[in-house]
Order: structure tokens, then sequence, then C-alpha cells
């Protein structure tokens, strides 16, 4: 039987010998999506979209409260709970330095408009499958030429990372595309010394990217997570696979390798794509991904 999803039947069930090969075999099973599911997954996808925009026109509200970010997590609730059964994961609402606190889910602090926001959240349907995108945005509705700085850096490892997404690449080339274009920027601005060829091959860019850059995504945030390596993260994509993509830069506040304007600024981009027959669809596309755009939606919505 599959473990952990009701206690009182594991209790009631002696463990066998197959449990673990049958965990294994569901996870593979779900690696490929078929149509149903995919609609499923989109509209996930697309209702959470609409929550990124409840958030967003909260914002000035929100900045008045003590606890601003828990503010905002409630916004994104209702949202959950109106067009679906629920968020999918604890949503995380992390505002200032927070953000570099990986799965920051206490959201209690308070906002400022000085600040960035690192909401990454997702609706789950009624059928139980969820969506997973996260946006950074400036609480001001404007980045500042720093925060700008890191965010293009972010923006343009993700925009590496969903170039390489088609049938028969390697699951593990998005990532690396994208920590390419991390370490060429660290590099660049002199966080780094070493060649950006030197620190992928040292891994010293880890300490402010922290975690890899995207999973499977469907009945569970991170689904199929007990296929095996050779059927998932050894494995390369098929039509049909749906996943995340999601960089991420973490500039601790005490991190004394920075230059000291960087610090405590933590920026995320997560998107949720399709593996087709030629690349990957954008699912997440309704919610724009460039500063521009970013900074140009925000202001519509809060003048709306």
């Amino acid at each position: 039987m599959l473990r952990g999803v009701d206690a009182s039947v594991d209790a009631a069930v002696e463990r066998g010998q197959g449990d673990a090969e049958l965990e294994t075999f569901l996870s593979e099973m779900r690696l490929l999506k078929d149509e149903w599911e995919i609609a499923e997954l989109q509209f996930a996808v697309d209702a959470t979209s609409r929550g990124f925009e409840d958030v967003v026109r909260a914002v000035p509200e929100a900045l008045g409260q003590v606890r601003g970010e828990r503010y905002l997590e409630g916004v994104f609730g209702l949202r959950a709970r109106l067009e679906g059964n629920a968020v999918g994961y604890d949503s995380i609402v992390a505002s200032g330095a927070h953000a570099n606190v990986l799965h920051w889910i206490r959201n209690d602090g308070r906002l400022s408009s000085r600040d960035l926001l690192l909401l990454d959240a997702g609706i789950e349907t009624d059928s139980l499958y969820t969506a997973d995108i996260t946006r950074t945005l400036p609480l001001s509705g404007r980045f500042s030429p720093v925060q700008r700085q890191v965010y293009e850096l972010v923006y343009e490892a993700q925009s590496a990372a969903i170039e390489t997404l088609r049938p028969g690449a390697r699951f593990r080339d998005f990532h690396l595309a994208a920590m390419r274009v991390i370490c060429e920027g660290l590099h660049a601005w002199g966080v780094l010394k070493d060649s950006p060829s030197s620190l992928m091959d040292s891994g010293l860019y880890r300490r402010y990217t922290v975690c890899s850059s995207g999973h499977m995504l469907g009945l569970d945030v991170h689904d199929c997570a007990k296929a095996r390596a050779e059927s998932y993260l050894d494995g390369v994509l098929e039509e049909g696979q749906v996943l995340t993509v999601e960089p991420g830069l973490y500039l601790q506040s005490d991190d004394l390798t920075l230059p000291g304007e960087f610090r405590g600024i933590g920026v995320r981009i997560e998107d949720d794509l399709v593996i087709t027959s030629d690349g990957a669809r954008l699912m997440s596309a309704g919610l724009p991904r460039h500063p521009d755009e970013v900074e140009g939606w925000m202001a519509a919505l809060l003048s709306s």
C-alpha cells in the first residue's frame, strides 16, 4: 500500500515488503500527464494567476498591517478556497530578508515599501492537482536599481533554463543552464573571482543559490518524488511532463562576501511548463516575468 496518506490506515495494515516498490511504481506512472491532467493543472495555474493579482491589489492595505505578510497570505488563501480545494502547499509570503529563508512560511513579518516581496504560492484544484508559481515583486511598485540588477540576473537565468526544455533533453540540463548564467553574473559583479567554468566545476556559486532549479509538478507540488533516479533526475524529458523552472539568488543580510547593497535581497522566479512535441509551453504565461512588465502589471492593478 501507499504509506503516509492516512495515519489510521497505516496503523491498521501491516507494512509489506512491496510497499516501497509500489510507491516507486506510482511515482513513475505520474511522470507523464494525459490531456485531462494537463487541463487540471492549467486551471490551477490560471486560478493561481488570479490569486497573484488579488495579492498585488491588496498591497497598499497590507503595508499598514503589523503582519502584512500574513494579510497577503490570507488574500491568496481566499482565492484558493473560492476557486479550488485549498492551497497546494503552505504559501511563502516573504518580504525583505525573509526571502532568503528558502521555505519561509511563518509569514508574520511587516512589509516595507523599500523591500521586495517573494510570493511562492499555488492553488490546488478539487481534483487535487496543484500549481506552483513564484514572483518577486517590488512593494513600492518599482524596482530600485540594485533590486533590478539582481532580478534581471535571475530572469536571464530562468530564460536560459526554459530554452533548454524539449523532449530528449536531460532533466538536469535546465538547472545547469540557469546556474551558468548565475555564475557569469556573480563573476561579472566581482562577488566570485573564479571564471564561470571554474565556478560550475567547484560549485562555489551554491552559497547564493541554495537549491536546485525545479521539479516535476502534478498531484503533489513535488510530484513523482519516489521515482528512480534513472527515470527522473538522471533521465530525459518527454512530451506530457509538467515541471517547474525556478532559479533564485539568496543574498543573506549577514554575508560579508557580498557588497553591502546586495545584502538582504532574495529573488526567485518560478513558472510551470508542459513539455510539448517540439519544446515547452509556458502554462503560467499570464503572469509577467520581465521587470518592466512586472512594474507595468502592478501599476495597472493598483490603479484599477
